[in-house]
């Protein structure tokens, strides 16, 4: 009823024409979230994120069938890319969310995007605190994959202790203007 609630002051304070997502951060059990994500496809969310455990693939592709056409996005939680290969294969996530600090880095991000674009997924990267290098993987996948442009979400905190921070203008990111990963911390 929390989750409901507070959806719909999200939605009444956006108003329709607003897109919102929804991240239930893997606290629903698959009951609960069918039921949740049922009532919550009356605010039209983009996406519902992590509605259940990261484990559970099954889950997942039970609940993207149940509350189509709400799209389920996954991948924050998911630590390689056999698991993302099931969920992908299985049809149970529409968004891939993979995040390079918890794959194991840069080559295990490319591999899950080289597989998202094999089924025609959109890779929207879970940045948590490293938009530093997600901004760098985001324009590889445009450029050298060819995967669709959405976005890549900006989270500004950490700004300051980096030596060349990502910079967004008119909510676009810009290409960084410095060689290496932007991800150098001041001394």
């Amino acid at each position: 009823a929390r989750d409901i609630r507070r959806a719909r002051i999200v939605r009444e304070a956006a108003g329709p024409d607003v897109q919102i997502m929804l991240d239930a951060n893997q606290q629903w059990t698959l009951p609960v979230a069918l039921r949740t994500c049922l009532e919550l496809t009356a605010m039209q969310p983009y996406w519902i994120e992590e509605p259940t455990h990261p484990d559970d693939v099954l889950a997942h592709q039970t609940l993207a069938r149940a509350i189509a056409p709400i799209k389920v996005a996954a991948g924050e939680h998911i630590p390689h890319r056999v698991l993302f290969k099931n969920y992908m294969q299985a049809g149970a996530a529409h968004f891939i969310q993979v995040d390079c600090t918890r794959v194991g880095g840069i080559s295990e991000f490319i591999t899950v995007s080289l597989l998202a674009r094999h089924f025609n997924l959109p890779v929207v990267p879970h940045v948590g605190d490293m938009g530093q290098i997600h901004q760098h993987l985001v324009l590889f996948n445009r450029v050298a994959l060819g995967h669709e442009t959405i976005f890549l979400e900006y989270i500004p905190h950490l700004r300051d202790y980096f030596r060349f921070p990502a910079v967004v203008e008119g909510g676009v990111y810009r290409p960084p203007q410095e060689p290496g990963s932007s991800s150098d911390l001041l001394d």
